[in-house]
């Protein structure tokens, strides 16, 4: 997500992603030209004597309804702080906080293992939720009568917040209700275990709630029923990584020095692509060699390769072509490490060093992937003698 930052609250960043500015006035759109539906079934349930034709003339139901769109976010921002603080006071770092297409993210750097205190800050948000709708009505209660716009917005919010609630309750991974069901499973199995069958229920949910968007033509249903299959499968594959490169490190998956291929950097390009044709290899560091052994001075990949013009590439070399700007990790360093790394640089290896800086291996995607299937298929990562991993990522 493309985001900045407006502000921040007990000192967690509150972010806005791009998506947010889009979805903000077609929320306040949908509010406003509802707004004398809302009117009438306000003063049947609650007995609000809202008089329905000052909030529908002129400019007035747009108005309150971007007054109840700003009030809604700003609900999902306090559910998400009730999330949040909950996991500080636990003592796990909290990233940002989100406001994006479909509400609110609150972005963990580390999730916790332990069932309790995952349960406690799972349901947090949606108490903090229902504490909003209540105080909601509350003002909604001492407001007076000739107030009409301000009662319809408050009253609103005060549904708005506990149906809100209850919908986040609903047991559809990683959703607040999926992470409670993940975390009473996890209190007797293991907790890769217990995220594979919180992630199948999940996945369960979100085709049903895309079928019930489907054919009530819901598109933000149907759009937040998408995020959650992703995020679930997202998020189960991940813990389940975790579990599987439990006290694996790099040095046991990377190939090393002396099995590694590289190449000088005089090498023209056109030799560079008939090496990687034969040798079947997308990727190379790149060494020099002096009087005192080799030097690491770059990387050079197939997509670098592939930027000389075909006729150019017997007049370009290696030097000209490849990367300096090095992504290294050290060989003592865990796997998960290794894959998170790739991920938040977008690349698919990784040079290994020691701590001198000298090359000691490299490590690929494809190293990993092919360790971790080996893994799964010896169903070492689901032993019941295995610890639980930590778990990382967005909490929603």
């Amino acid at each position: 997500m493309r985001s900045f930052r407006i502000g921040s609250l007990f000192d967690i960043p509150i972010k806005l992603d791009l998506t947010f500015l889009l979805v903000l006035p077609v929320f306040a759109y949908l509010i406003g030209s509802q707004i004398e539906q809302l009117a009438e079934i306000l003063n049947q349930t609650m007995a609000a004597g809202i008089d329905v034709g000052s909030v529908t003339a002129g400019s007035m139901p747009w108005l309150l309804g971007l007054a109840a769109a700003v009030g809604l976010f700003v609900g999902v921002v306090l559910h998400e702080l009730g999330h949040s603080l909950t996991a500080q006071r636990y003592g796990f770092p909290i990233d940002s906080i989100t406001l994006w297409l479909f509400g609110g993210i609150a972005a963990f750097s580390e999730m916790p293992e332990n069932w309790k205190q995952e349960l406690t800050i799972a349901v947090a948000g949606p108490i903090v939720s229902v504490l909003v709708g209540v105080g909601s009505y509350v003002l909604f209660l001492v407001t007076p009568e000739s107030v009409d716009g301000v009662r319809l917005v408050l009253g609103y919010l005060a549904v708005l917040n506990v149906v809100l609630a209850g919908f986040n309750m609903l047991p559809a991974f990683p959703m607040d209700g999926g992470r409670v069901l993940r975390a009473l499973l996890a209190r007797n199995q293991p907790y890769a275990r217990a995220t594979q069958q919180a992630a199948s229920v999940g996945k369960l949910f979100a085709i049903l709630m895309g079928l019930f968007g489907l054919f009530a033509v819901n598109i933000i249903l149907i759009g937040v029923a998408f995020f959650v299959y992703i995020a679930a499968s997202n998020e189960a594959q991940q813990v389940t990584m975790k579990a599987a490169f439990q006290d694996v490190t790099v040095a046991d998956i990377m190939t090393p020095v002396d099995h590694l291929d590289t190449v000088d950097p005089g090498t023209t390009v056109a030799e560079l692509i008939r090496r990687m044709f034969t040798e079947r290899h997308t990727g190379y560091p790149v060494v020099e060699e002096h009087g005192f052994g080799e030097d690491l001075v770059g990387l050079v990949t197939l997509t670098d390769a592939r930027e000389v013009n075909e006729v150019e590439r017997d007049a370009y070399t290696v030097e000209d072509v490849m990367s300096t700007d090095l992504k290294t990790i050290t060989a003592n360093s865990d796997a998960m490490t290794a894959i998170e790394r790739m991920q938040e640089h977008d690349i698919g290896r990784l040079l290994v060093v020691d701590g001198d800086g000298q090359l000691v291996g490299l490590i690929s995607r494809s190293d990993l992937m092919t360790a971790f299937n080996i893994i799964q298929e010896s169903g070492a990562m689901i032993s019941p003698e295995q610890p639980r991993p930590a778990s990382g990522g967005p909490y929603q």
